[in-house]
């Protein structure tokens, strides 16, 4: 966590503008678009990542694909996941997060500029209101990141099994499944270091609704889980 206070103090003089812009957007009356409200979040979490030494490179962005409607899959080593992805992905997205993490500063309001929603995990009634919530949103057209883990591993680049139950709203929504890679996500927080970090993010191919058709979403989840899982292998050898 040093690097979060090294974060906060070489951002001091910024955070009440940071504050109170992230309030702003966040509000549900907000008049700006959903991409305006994005671009300001990306600009704000590459001046963060840059004070608090950390380069994120992307890769394969190529395959996201062009049009909206898809959802992203990436695999969950810690809480620098989501400002990696915010970096290196040109797309506005919601994202899934536990409602315990959700109520944390700055993380709130970053969760409410998102649109993103949190749920209680040990709730099946509230999992069911995500998985249609986040169908119907993708259906009209919005993005959004789940992390099918459902909790962050602690095994660095070695990735836990994937949750079935994760992959439903991009079943039902019969929507693009984009597999991402995240390389060494965990070290910036988890790491007591502020040294220099490098994380990379790759962007794999998409799977298209005609590819998993018919399939189990327990099959779904092992093929998003083995491609990522050997993305990151291919690059830490």
């Amino acid at each position: 966590m040093i690097r979060i206070a090294l974060m906060v103090v070489r951002s001091l003089f910024r955070i009440p503008s940071y504050m109170y812009h992230l309030i702003q957007y966040g509000k549900p009356d907000d008049s700006h678009t959903e991409y305006e409200r994005y671009i300001y979040l990306r600009k704000l979490v590459k001046r963060v990542n840059h004070v608090g030494r950390v380069k994120v490179v992307g890769y394969g962005e190529e395959n996201i694909p062009e049009k909206d409607g898809f959802i992203m899959f990436p695999n969950h080593q810690g809480l620098f996941d989501s400002l990696a992805i915010i970096e290196t992905c040109s797309h506005p997205f919601g994202i899934v997060i536990k409602q315990e993490a959700a109520r944390w500063i700055l993380v709130k309001q970053v969760i409410a500029l998102l649109r993103g929603i949190a749920i209680d995990r040990d709730d099946i009634k509230d999992s069911i209101r995500m998985i249609r919530q986040v169908t119907e949103e993708v259906k009209q057209g919005r993005n959004y990141v789940i992390f099918a883990e459902g909790t962050r591993s602690k095994e660095q680049n070695n990735i836990l099994p994937f949750k079935s139950g994760t992959f439903k709203s991009a079943v039902n929504a019969k929507c693009p499944i984009v597999p991402v890679a995240l390389i060494d996500s965990y070290k910036p927080f988890d790491c007591n270091s502020i040294k220099k970090e490098k994380v990379e993010v790759h962007y794999l191919p998409p799977i298209y609704p005609e590819e998993y058709r018919g399939m189990k979403t327990s099959e779904i989840a092992e093929i998003v889980h083995d491609r990522i899982q050997e993305e990151i292998n291919a690059y830490r050898n």
